[in-house]
């Protein structure tokens, strides 16, 4: 009976150390999830907007709305939209052909492209220390990018 309690002390607080060995496996795993589906919100806002101010450059009102004007509505949907984390890229919008629509029939193409720039990919900086060792590397990785073509009405 004695040989099972010397077993036993042996055996506690294996519990804690295992957990502790875990930990930060989960931990990256469940901010790795969270990251990844902030990104894929992201994609899906810089679509919405590509497709919004396209929409807005082909079908509005006679004479066509300029280049800038659509260019300011995709943006605009893009700052009061975006997640981002702390110094992110400023989104940028282009405008195919630059003039914007000129006759029926010819297409507009929006592209709007913005630097993802995550706590894991990219370089997350709060107050002048990285939360990424690996920012160097991976700084402004990605890039999102969506572009729409419709023809002018």
């Amino acid at each position: 009976m004695s040989g099972i309690r010397i077993g036993a002390r042996r055996q506690s607080g294996t519990a804690v150390v295992e957990f502790g060995l875990v930990l930060p496996l989960l931990l990256l795993l469940l901010f790795g999830i969270i990251e990844f589906s902030v990104m894929l919100y992201d994609k899906a806002v810089i679509t919405n907007a590509s497709r919004e101010a396209t929409r807005q450059g082909v079908v509005y009102s006679m004479p066509y709305p300029a280049s800038a004007v659509i260019v300011s509505t995709a943006t605009g949907n893009l700052a009061k939209n975006l997640i981002t984390f702390g110094g992110s890229g400023t989104p940028s919008a282009t405008v195919s052909p630059t003039t914007g629509c000129t006759t029926t029939g010819t297409p507009l193409t929006v592209t709007v492209s913005y630097p993802f720039t995550g706590l894991a990919i990219g370089s997350g900086v709060v107050e002048g220390t990285p939360l990424n060792p690996l920012a160097g590397f991976a700084k402004n990785a990605l890039t999102l990018t969506a572009s729409t073509t419709m023809n002018c009405e």
